[in-house]
């Protein structure tokens, strides 16, 4: 592991090399590209300008979408194994429950175990400080890190210790794609400069060039800043900081004043590399890889980023690529033989049959690779989605492109698309998981598929994906290692009161899932899940903070119109003493803050 001196060290032999190839070349005139174009609100007309420095007058919101980026900005208290404080650093959230920050802050899971990730450290308009809020960290759930390019990705706790939701902190998205900044562009960092309050070094910082791995800037920062996101004028994190570039004299020794470093310019590592540093080890096997690329790819916008214009690469695949698809099977689980294990799909009641979607040739399910989803033509949207899960035979699939599909099996006034989710904060949430069905010799393909607009359903970006994500992997860990299979059925929960939405789509607040698995002692089992947004109780409604609940197979039927058929009775929670409370009793449903509260 390289310390941070060592990681200075590098950073001024790559600075200085690459400082005297750009004094031997012409200075020409920064042109945006077209794709740095495509980074920028079209409503903000004078952004060319000033990235061609021909005027640096920015809209008041610049400011307002700053501090909404700063949100999701933490200092890190870091900690040692007996809890006693080893210094600071800064931190960002950059997918749910999922924190981004340098290697030489954590470069092993055992220094998380009893370390903070602290937010709202910083004064508030009349100079007092905020209340702060402190996360623990999980790196049991997910850690992923690496030295070479100083950084480090751990899971978050979803509740602070005083119960604060991380969601209400927002999410910094981190784009694949290069070109979201150029050379003499004007950057930002916010940072925890030596453990201090949150503060930005803000517009007169410079872009200097870009190295294959690593951004030079000549933002200012100082210890403790380690781990700061950098920003570009749209507030998108171009880079992750992680070290100063000490200025050197003719002979190379670093130059010092009064025993302190001297300081020429600051280094971070590009987020382009961040994301093939996690492809490359995701495609060798690495399972903490392969999650981090999970959460991140789920992940379509956030509040940070909503300015920008999030425009949406469609295609439409050729009829050939569904002609082998055969979707979900009924007979998934069943090693015997036997009619105990068949599940078929379940089946719409009569009350909703009139909106189920028809296909082009007058089927009503549509197969892709491992699983079927059947259409609401009304709602434009999934009234589920049915996949096959072989835990035995799963593998981590990378994807290089954010590309979604229509599917021309189905006409395209059935299918919401950008139009729904373009700039706008809602999530495509996929309902079907994209790692779920990549599984055996076509797992590619069913990755891909898995980017069709009939498999996504909006979820705005305070949708907690930690449990409901979970869920399948909980599931899958405790059934019987020798058959490690489980077909999982989800959906949203339409209701008529649902949010209208540019006058065409309805919002729906509720999402419910499924899951089907044979037990170890050999029978079908099956457990439903419900996230929402409103009261369970009675007709009393409201819009808070998502919770999941464990319930009953027929609460999911009460609420969807669907019927499951004989997993109603394969439901563990039927003849289980609920425990919560009376009114958990009454309406047999379990609240779930922690997998392990999960009955079987």
């Amino acid at each position: 592991m390289a310390t941070l001196e060592e990681h200075q060290i590098q950073a001024a032999q790559r600075y200085y090399k690459k400082k005297t190839e750009q004094e031997s070349q012409k200075e020409q005139l920064t042109v945006p590209s077209e794709k740095r174009v495509s980074f920028i609100n079209e409503l903000d007309t004078l952004a060319i300008e000033r990235l061609q420095g021909g005027n640096d007058l920015i809209p008041v919101n610049y400011f307002e979408l700053g501090l909404q980026a700063a949100r999701s900005v933490c200092r890190i208290q870091i900690r040692d194994a007996r809890g006693y404080g080893q210094g600071y650093g800064t931190g960002f959230l950059v997918a749910p429950n999922l924190l981004l920050t340098n290697n030489h802050v954590f470069n092993q899971a055992e220094m998380t175990i009893k370390s903070f990730a602290e937010f709202n450290f910083e004064d508030d308009i009349n100079f007092h400080p905020k209340p702060t809020k402190l996360f623990s960290l999980l790196p049991d759930e997910l850690f992923y890190t690496d030295p070479n390019l100083d950084f480090t990705l751990v899971a978050v706790s979803s509740s602070a210790t005083d119960g604060t939701a991380l969601s209400s902190f927002g999410i910094l998205k981190l784009i694949e794609e290069t070109g979201k900044a150029l050379p003499n562009e004007y950057l930002s960092i916010i940072q925890h400069p030596e453990g201090n309050s949150k503060q930005i070094a803000v517009r007169e910082n410079k872009l200097l060039w870009f190295d294959d791995n690593w951004v030079h800037y000549s933002t200012d920062t100082q210890p403790g800043s380690s781990g700061s996101p950098v920003f570009n004028d749209q507030w998108l994190v171009i880079a992750l900081h992680h070290s100063g570039v000490p200025k050197k004299d003719r002979k190379g020794n670093i130059v010092k004043k009064n025993g302190e470093i001297i300081w020429v310019a600051n280094e971070g590592v590009r987020v382009s590399r961040i994301y093939q540093s996690l492809n490359d080890a995701a495609a060798q096997g690495n399972n903490q890889a392969a999650k981090a690329l999970e959460k991140l790819h789920t992940l379509e916008t956030s509040p940070s980023d909503s300015s920008a214009p999030h425009r949406i690469e469609v295609e439409t695949l050729p009829e050939e690529w569904y002609q082998n698809s055969q979707g979900y099977k009924a007979d998934f689980l069943n090693s015997s033989n036997t009619s105990d294990a068949v599940v078929s799909l379940p089946t719409i009641t009569n009350t909703f049959k009139d909106d189920i979607a028809q296909l082009t040739n007058g089927d009503t399910v549509l197969n892709y690779t491992h699983f079927s989803i059947v259409m609401n033509k009304r709602r434009r949207l999934a009234f589920y989605t049915a996949v096959n899960i072989d835990g035995n035979q799963s593998k981590s699939v990378t994807r290089s492109k954010d590309k979604w599909y229509f599917d021309s099996r189905l006409d395209r006034v059935l299918q919401s698309g950008p139009e729904l989710y373009e700039s706008n904060p809602l999530d495509r949430g996929h309902l079907v998981r994209r790692l779920d069905p990549c599984w055996g010799t076509e797992a590619v393909k069913a990755g891909e598929d898995t980017f069709h607009f009939t498999n996504c359903a909006p979820q705005h970006a305070d949708l907690n994906q930690k449990i409901w994500n979970d869920l399948e992997d909980y599931i899958l860990g405790i059934t019987d290692r020798n058959n490690i299979r489980v077909s999982v059925f989800t959906g949203p929960v339409f209701r008529e009161d649902d949010l209208l939405y540019r006058n065409q789509f309805q919002i729906p607040a509720d999402f419910w899932k499924v899951v089907a698995f044979v037990n170890k002692d050999g029978h079908l089992s099956a457990t439903a899940y419900l996230q929402t947004q409103k009261n369970l109780i009675g007709d009393l409604e409201f819009f808070g903070a998502y919770k999941t609940y464990q319930v009953s197979v027929s609460k999911i039927e009460k609420l969807t119109g669907l019927d499951f058929g004989k997993l109603r009775d394969c439901d563990a929670i039927n003849n289980v003493n609920m425990l919560e409370s009376t009114v958990s009793k009454q309406l047999n449903v379990r609240l779930l803050e922690k997998t392990r509260d999960i009955l079987l």
